[in-house]
């Protein structure tokens, strides 16, 4: 499926906050991630529609968000180490991201993409939407860590929940086509991938 012009207008939309918030992920995890997370006081959280809920949750929620209902009331940006949330008023509040598992969301891609670094979960849209793929993943010691067939979501990507600090490679085969890429899971590497074109 190619984009549409509401895909076109996010796209447009997430380039110009790139500098701030970084790009758009999607899709329920796999693994797990472990939900420790600080304490945040209950009238923060509800203030964003997120009472009592923990990084990882808000993640899936959002992803699995479909685009015609997602809020433009206020932005969510992933990073290695949190979550963070901020609206138009210039709140913004942080959860701590489970400390044995990395968020990491992959737009793939034939055609059309966009610069991406930290993945934002209420802008950016990629090409490939409510498509079947599948997603391998191994260490840089050849361990298999996923091999799975999943859909993109609305937005395009593909969310995954990997361990930390781990190197290693990307494959994501599609309708024939394929990519291969490296993965890291460090402190500074992105959470959010454009850069998988299928050929």
């Amino acid at each position: 499926m190619r984009s549409k012009p509401l895909a076109k207008t996010i796209i447009g939309l997430c380039i110009s906050l790139l500098a701030v918030t970084g790009c758009t992920s999607l899709i329920s995890a796999n693994n797990q991630p472990s939900t420790a997370n600080p304490d945040k006081s209950t009238n923060e959280l509800a203030s964003f529609g997120f009472e009592n809920m923990q990084a990882a949750e808000i993640i899936d929620l959002l992803e699995a968000t479909p685009l015609a209902e997602r809020s433009s009331d206020f932005l969510a940006s992933v990073r290695p180490e949190s979550l963070t949330l901020s609206d138009q008023t210039g709140k913004e509040i942080s959860l701590e991201m489970p400390a044995d598992r990395f968020y990491v969301s992959i737009a793939p891609y034939t055609e059309q993409t966009h610069d991406c670094y930290f993945h934002s979960l209420t802008t950016c849209v990629g090409e490939i939407r409510g498509e079947t793929l599948t997603v391998i993943v191994n260490d840089d010691e050849g361990n298999e860590l996923l091999n799975k067939e999943t859909k993109t979501a609305d937005n395009g990507f593909i969310g995954l929940w990997l361990p930390r600090d781990i190197q290693g490679t990307l494959t994501i085969e599609h309708d024939g086509l394929s990519t291969e890429l490296p993965l890291s899971t460090g402190d500074s590497d992105p959470t959010c991938i454009t850069t998988a074109r299928l050929s």
